[in-house]
C-alpha cells in the first residue's frame, strides 16, 4: 500500500464523514422523553473519529452509518427524528467508502472474506468491507447490548439494577446497528457467518427491552430466509427455544416474533411434522391467541404467517382442531374485512392438508360459512369474502361427499344463499389450489406465503 493511496482513502473518509456530520448538525433533535441519552451526541464522535489507525476510524464511521441507515426500517422513537435524506446519505456514503477501501486494501480484504469460506468473486464489491468488519462490530455490539441486560444467574440482579448500570437506550441503539449489519448480508453468504451472527442475535432476543428483542427477532427472521437449515449447526434448538419463550411478548413486537418463529420452524423441521417443536410452538401461539382473541393486530400477524406452519404439520393439525376452529369461528365474524379474508385463507389451507376427516367441525364449519356469506352483504369486501366461502365449500363437498350434502341440506331453501347453492351445484372444481382473494390481499400489503 502506497502512502498516497492511504492518504486518498483518508481524504475520502474525511469527506464522507464531514458531509454526514454537516447534515446531522442541521437536523433538529429532541431527546427521547423516556431516555437520558442523546442519540445525536452518540453519533457525533463516530463521525469525527480521531483514531490513530484508518481501520479504527472506518469502524466508527460504519457504526454511525449503520445507525442512521437503520432508521428507514423501524418505528423506533429513538430514531424517528432522522430524516430520510440523512439515512440515504449514510447508506450511500458507506458503500462509496467500501469501493474506495478496495482500491487500497483489496488483498487484505480478499484474505479476510475468504477466511469465512466465501468466494470474493461472488460477493458484491459494495458488501466486502462490511463482511470484513463483521467479526469486529458484531461482538462489540453484542457487548453493548449485554451491558444493560439482566444477569439471570444473579438472583439480586433485578430490572432496576440492570437499567441503572447502563441506560437501556444504548442497548437499543446497538440492537438497531446489529440488525442493520446482519440484514445487509443475504443468501448464500449469510450461512457462512452463522457462528458470528446467531450468538449476537440471541443476546438481543434475550434482553428485557421489547425494542431490543424486536431487533433480534428481525435478525432471526432474516436469518431464516437466507440460510440453509444445516448451516444453523448446533444453534437450532437454542434459536427455537428463544422464539417460543418470546411468543408472549409485547404487542409492539409480536408480529416479529411470530414471523421469525414460523420462518425458522418451517426451515428446520419442514420434513418432520411430528417434531415436539411444532407441538410446543402451536401450543404457545394458540394459548396466547386464546387469551386475547379480540386483539386485531395479533390475530392478523398470526394469520398472515401461519399457513406455512399448517402446510408443514399436515395431518398432525387434527390434534389441534379443538383449539384452532373455535378461534376461526370467532374471527370469521370480526369487524374488519382483512381478518375475515385471512381466516378464510387459513381455513382453506387447514381443510386441504387434513381433508378434515370425520370431524364434528364439518357441520359447524358449513353453518358458520353460510352465516358469514349472508353477513358479507354489508361488507366492503363482500365479493372477495363470498368467493372464498364458495371455494372452501367446494373443497368440503369434494372431500366429504354425502356428509357435506346432509349438512348443507338445511341451507338449501335459504333465499339469501340461492347464489351460493347454485355455485355449489354447478361450479367446476379444477382450480382448488388458488384462493380468489390473493390479488386483493397482496394489493393491501398482506402477503400470501
Amino acid at each position: 500500500m502506497s502512502e498516497s493511496s492511504s492518504s486518498t482513502l483518508r481524504d475520502t473518509l474525511l469527506r464522507l464523514s464531514n458531509s454526514i456530520a454537516d447534515s446531522l448538525a442541521a437536523t433538529p433533535y429532541t431527546s427521547h422523553k423516556s431516555s437520558n441519552i442523546s442519540v445525536k451526541a452518540f453519533l457525533e464522535p463516530l463521525l469525527t473519529s480521531t483514531n490513530s489507525t484508518i481501520h479504527a476510524s472506518i469502524k466508527d464511521f460504519a457504526l454511525a452509518c449503520a445507525l442512521l441507515s437503520s432508521s428507514t426500517n423501524t418505528n423506533s422513537e429513538f430514531l424517528s427524528w432522522i430524516p430520510n435524506h440523512l439515512s440515504s446519505l449514510a447508506t450511500a456514503s458507506f458503500f462509496e467508502l467500501s469501493q474506495a477501501y478496495l482500491t487500497v486494501f483489496d488483498a487484505r480484504n480478499s484474505h479476510k472474506v475468504e477466511e469465512f469460506g466465501l468466494d470474493c468473486n461472488l460477493v458484491p464489491a459494495q458488501k466486502r468491507l462490511l463482511l470484513e468488519l463483521l467479526p469486529e462490530v458484531l461482538p462489540f455490539l453484542k457487548d453493548g447490548i449485554k451491558e444493560s441486560s439482566i444477569d439471570k444467574s444473579d438472583e439480586c440482579d433485578e430490572f432496576s439494577a440492570a437499567s441503572a448500570r447502563v441506560p437501556v437506550g444504548f442497548a437499543i441503539l446497538a440492537a438497531h446497528q446489529l440488525r442493520w449489519f446482519i440484514t445487509q448480508v443475504d443468501y448464500p453468504h449469510l450461512g457462512k457467518l452463522c457462528g458470528w451472527v446467531i450468538p449476537c442475535a440471541l443476546t438481543a432476543v434475550d434482553h428485557w427491552s421489547p425494542e431490543v428483542k424486536g431487533q433480534g427477532m428481525v435478525s432471526f427472521m432474516h436469518l431464516g430466509k437466507n440460510v440453509d437449515a444445516a448451516e444453523l449447526g448446533g444453534f437450532e434448538d437454542v434459536i427455537l427455544d428463544a422464539c417460543c419463550q418470546n411468543i408472549a411478548s409485547d404487542d409492539e413486537i409480536w408480529h416479529y416474533v411470530v414471523e421469525a418463529s414460523i420462518t425458522l420452524m418451517s426451515l428446520t423441521h419442514k420434513s418432520n411434522p411430528r417434531s415436539p417443536w411444532f407441538e410446543r410452538m402451536f401450543n404457545e401461539m394458540l394459548s396466547h391467541l386464546e387469551r386475547q382473541p379480540r386483539n386485531k393486530e395479533r390475530r392478523i400477524a398470526w394469520l398472515k404467517s401461519v399457513d406455512s406452519l399448517f402446510n408443514g404439520v399436515g395431518l398432525v393439525l387434527l390434534a389441534h382442531f379443538r383449539r384452532i376452529f373455535p378461534l376461526f369461528f370467532q374471527w370469521m365474524h370480526a369487524d374488519d374485512d382483512d381478518t375475515v379474508i385471512l381466516v378464510m385463507k387459513c381455513t382453506y389451507v387447514v381443510l386441504r392438508v387434513t381433508w378434515i376427516r370425520n370431524s364434528p367441525y364439518v357441520a359447524r364449519s358449513i353453518d358458520e360459512l353460510a352465516l358469514v356469506y349472508k353477513e358479507a352483504s354489508l361488507r366492503t369486501a363482500r365479493e372477495e369474502i363470498r368467493a372464498n366461502i364458495s371455494h372452501i365449500l367446494i373443497l368440503l363437498k369434494e372431500s366429504k361427499g354425502q356428509h357435506f350434502n346432509v349438512a348443507w341440506d338445511k341451507h338449501q331453501a335459504d333465499p339469501d344463499l340461492t347464489t351460493l347453492s347454485l355455485s355449489l351445484s354447478g361450479r367446476n372444481n379444477s382450480n382448488l389450489d388458488t384462493l380468489p382473494s390473493e390479488n386483493r390481499l397482496q394489493s393491501s400489503g398482506i402477503v400470501i406465503t
